[in-house]
């Protein structure tokens, strides 16, 4: 991947209410009837949902074959009437992509694009090579099947383009580590994040608020992975951390220490602040968007945490 340090970044579109999102499944395979609660609370919440009959294909665990899911989100980039793009679910498969999209397609029609989880693996990528903003958010045949499953305000702020927005004191956000800073935000999930290492689409984290969330990953294991980016140099020049949920992630209900004790004893002297628990990626209920690639600004004092994007991450 190559790309100029000084090229602006770009900002897609707003999404607007009556716009149509294109629905897109680059990794593991879905159910049509979590697909078609998705689209009806889409619907609800004034948009258009698009998708390809293909969708609910099934290749072992992926949603269909390669070629398949390249097609389908080439398409939904390039597609004059498609203003957004949502991935249905996360799972495994979005690297079988990296090799295979026509990134030009994607530089010439920046478009929304929101995910997590597996997902990871695109949004850094498009946020690298393509320089475009992406949006770390709720998925269509997950967060949006439940009633609650959505952060409607984050989800708003980020994509109608509010200029300058705070993250709610119910963000779940608890500090670690005291301090202020300023930087990109950026990341994804951890697992996928250390899966980037070695590869030609390794992360680049220099200068920003790394986010970091997993699921169901022992606390051993996270200790683990944070260790791997320390000492591969991916906490070099960092501004900041922001920890997710980090949903399930115990030993045992008995284990004795906290998952926060673990990422503060490795993280605790980088001389950054550290926040915890921002309710974005694998979550309990109301996922945040958080856009990626946009100025923030990162507050903890004690127990207080504010995190607050400077900038909007989409055009008019």
């Amino acid at each position: 991947m190559s790309l100029s340090p000084s090229a602006a970044r770009v900002k897609p579109p707003a999404l607007r209410p009556g716009d149509t999102v294109g629905i897109v499944a680059p990794a593991s395979n879905i159910k049509r009837a979590d697909l078609e609660a998705g689209c009806e609370a889409l619907r609800r919440a004034g948009y258009r949902p698009f998708c390809f009959d293909s969708i609910v294909e099934q290749n072992l665990y992926f949603a269909g074959s390669v070629e398949r899911r390249k097609h389908e989100l080439e398409e939904m980039f390039v597609r004059e009437d498609v203003r957004a793009i949502v991935c249905a679910r996360g799972g495994y498969g979005a690297n079988y992509l990296l090799r295979e999209l026509d990134l030009q397609k994607v530089k010439d029609h920046p478009k929304i694009f929101v995910g997590y989880s597996d997902l990871t693996t695109l949004l850094t990528y498009f946020a690298d090579a393509a320089n475009l903003v992406t949006f770390h958010g709720p998925m269509l045949a997950k967060d949006w099947t439940h009633e609650d499953g959505v952060d409607l305000t984050s989800w708003q702020a980020a994509l109608a383009g509010s200029g300058c927005w705070e993250l709610g004191v119910d963000s779940g956000a608890t500090g670690l580590v005291d301090g202020e800073a300023e930087g990109t935000l950026y990341g994804g999930c951890l697992s996928l994040l250390v899966a980037s290492l070695g590869t030609p689409y390794e992360i680049r984290t220099k200068g920003t608020i790394l986010f970091m969330e997993d699921l169901a990953a022992k606390p051993y294991q996270i200790d683990r992975m944070l260790m791997q980016l320390k000492l591969a140099g991916k906490f070099d020049g960092v501004r900041g951390m922001v920890f997710g949920q980090m949903l399930d992630c115990v030993q045992t209900a008995k284990q004795g220490y906290t998952l926060e004790e673990v990422v503060q004893r490795v993280v605790g002297e980088l001389g950054v602040p550290v926040a915890y628990g921002v309710r974005s990626g694998h979550v309990t209920a109301r996922n945040i968007t958080l856009p990626f690639g946009v100025r923030a600004e990162l507050s903890v004092r004690g127990a207080r945490v504010g995190l607050k994007i400077l900038e909007a991450a989409v055009t008019p």
